[in-house]
């Protein structure tokens, strides 16, 4: 008697019923309509140079949103990257008038936001207060250091090969920025889903009481987000002033706002606990794809703020109502 291997359709079904379903097919489905739609509106966006300009658009904001990401999985979040990238830039601008080549630029600009992340970081996990509180202050602290040390001027004497980070080209219309936010995308994927800290990131963002006494050092793991945090920016802040070739103390002002933007469309929980870089990638693409695509119908910037506003309230709300969707089509 041979024997047969039962169908069971329900425990069959449900992973490719989860996969089609997820918040990342949602996204893929989203950026491929405002591609197609963006085709039609305007007939210069499909040429290659133009896409390739796009790209410019969103990639220094979604650099900022991989590390942000990782903190607000983790139950925290930093509101200061924006004035990170402001005061680093200032003082590679402050360095640069001195005659510094672009080797030491580039440190100074790691180095400087590496220091502010991990300011942050010990405010937070040393004196044990609130990430929002001390981040809205040091926003403020590094962006108003920024406007001392520059007050009404601009720096502009960079090195000559300096511009290649936020400028140059690696292989035809791939631009040098995109290549790297690439590279930081499969690095942070894979430090978030292969790796036993990015587990532990799940853990301290669902309940960090229960994840410390299991063992695992929670401040010594924010405190290293903090400074990832801080580092990246410092990073964005070199291909950042790059690229404008100048540095002026409001360079990024609102950086912080499109990359939480981005973290949370990306279907990351603002509690902590959950969230995929995938999914922030892709809503890194929607927010590039958008933006630009107001640009080429010369919509208005401020319009462009507003959008942004609202889809900041709107993607907060929309994994409760997605939420809630599942589980009537589940039932």
């Amino acid at each position: 008697m041979s024997l047969q291997t039962r169908h069971i359709p329900d425990r069959l079904d449900k992973p490719l019923t989860s996969l089609l379903l997820s918040w990342e097919v949602l996204l893929l489905v989203v950026a491929v309509s405002v591609f197609i739609f963006n085709s039609f509106a305007s007939p210069h966006f499909l040429d290659v140079w133009t896409l390739s300009d796009m790209t410019f658009n969103f990639t220094e904001k979604a650099l900022l949103a991989l590390p942000m990401a990782l903190l607000i999985i983790a139950g925290e979040i930093d509101l200061s990257v924006a004035a990170i990238i402001a005061i680093s830039s200032t003082l590679m601008g402050f360095a640069a008038q001195f005659g510094f080549q672009t080797p030491t630029l580039i440190f100074i600009g790691l180095a400087v936001g590496l220091a502010c992340g991990a300011f942050n970081g010990a405010l937070v996990t040393g004196l044990g207060l609130p990430s929002i509180v001390v981040t809205i202050g040091t926003l403020s602290l590094f962006r108003g250091l920024a406007f001392i040390i520059l007050g009404d001027q601009v720096y502009k004497n960079y090195p000559t090969h300096f511009d290649y980070f936020g400028q140059g080209y690696v292989i035809w219309v791939i631009s040098f920025e995109l290549v790297l936010f690439l590279l930081m995308a499969l690095a942070f994927g894979f430090l978030l889903h292969f790796t036993t800290f990015g587990r532990k990131l799940y853990f301290i963002g669902r309940n960090p009481v229960s994840t410390q006494f299991s063992g695992v050092n929670v401040k010594r793991i924010k405190f290293i987000l903090f400074c990832l945090t801080g580092v990246m920016s410092g990073l964005v802040s070199i291909a950042l002033t790059s690229r404008l070739g100048s540095t002026r103390p409001s360079i990024a002002q609102g950086y912080e706002l499109e990359a939480i933007t981005m973290v949370v469309l990306g279907g990351v929980a603002i509690s902590g606990g959950a969230g995929t870089i995938p999914g922030v990638v892709l809503a890194a693409l929607i927010m590039g794809l958008v933006t630009f695509g107001f640009g080429l119908l010369n919509v208005p910037g401020i319009v462009m703020s507003i959008f942004v506003g609202f889809l900041l309230i709107g993607v907060i709300a929309l994994p409760l109502l997605w939420k809630r969707f599942l589980w009537v089509f589940k039932k």
